[in-house]
């Protein structure tokens, strides 16, 4: 049993060697010099210019939030795809993959009833105007 965790192990220890050589080699090897210029943040090339403390924004927030479920919920596009031929075969599928039972519709109506789902959903929120930055 303790086997099955020597890979494990020896990846965890051999991680942590590799992290703390390169942080001791940065330390040795690292440039030495500072200045007030090499101190400042660097903001793409530009001059940073006022708080980093500013509000966003409660519509940032829920825009990034919808933004982030729809994208999540269309993932689930990928294992449905995958499964596609099995959800639609009545009979297990052969050892070369193909169906060699009737063929159903509930995989593609599956894949309906979500989509039409997801379309309501993002019909709601756009009509209730979540999705206008102003």
């Amino acid at each position: 049993m303790v086997e099955s965790y020597l890979p494990a192990l020896l990846f965890l220890v051999f991680a942590g060697v590799f992290g703390g050589l390169m942080l001791g080699l940065t330390a040795i090897l690292g440039p030495r010099r500072t200045s007030a210029i090499h101190d400042e943040p660097f903001e793409c090339g530009s001059d940073p210019i006022g708080s980093p403390r500013v509000k966003f924004s409660v519509r940032f927030y829920q825009v990034a939030i919808l933004f982030l479920v729809f994208d999540i919920e269309t993932a689930f596009l990928y294992p449905w795809a995958s499964l596609f031929r099995e959800l639609s075969c009545t009979t297990p599928l052969s050892t070369a993959g193909t169906c060699m039972g009737a063929t159903t519709v509930f995989g593609i109506v599956e894949m309906f009833v979500f989509i039409g789902i997801l379309v309501v959903a993002l019909a709601y929120v756009w009509r209730k105007k979540a999705l206008d930055w102003a």
